[in-house]
């Protein structure tokens, strides 16, 4: 009995480890054209509707993905929020008349293709799935 729980207790360790190295990292994308100046923090305000421009003064138009992994990662590392405090944040603001969220599509070639296709976009996608379609930006 005891070397059935060790062996169910390794076999679940090693799939967590296996689970956590599938994780890729969230990356920020742009149109190749936009040449603002973006950091974390500016990330934070636009996808939180606190800043609507970049820093050249162009507009921006932000994409959210729907609920899911890379959301989620997005929300928590990126704008150090949970997807349901993101999610409480904007009915607030809705509700109040006071912004309007992010538009959302279903995943990350969506976020490309609507990225590539607009010069004024920003998003984020896993970065396993960048093209050239898009500018990666670092947040440092």
């Amino acid at each position: 009995m005891v070397h059935f729980f060790i062996r169910k207790t390794l076999l679940a360790a090693s799939l967590a480890i296996l689970a956590g190295n599938a994780i890729a990292d969230v990356v920020v994308v742009v149109h190749p054209s936009n040449t603002s100046a973006i950091d974390s923090k500016s990330v934070q305000r636009i996808f939180l509707g606190k800043e609507k421009k970049f820093s050249n003064g162009s507009g921006v138009n932000p994409i959210n993905q729907t609920n899911n992994a890379t959301r989620n990662d997005f929300d928590s590392n990126v704008l150090g929020r949970s997807s349901s405090q993101v999610a409480a944040y904007w009915s607030k603001l809705v509700f109040t008349g006071k912004g309007i969220p992010p538009n959302e599509v279903g995943g990350d070639a969506e976020v490309i293709a609507a990225v590539a296709a607009d010069p004024s976009a920003i998003g984020y996608v896993d970065s396993a799935a960048v093209t050239g379609d898009v500018k990666t930006i670092p947040l440092n």
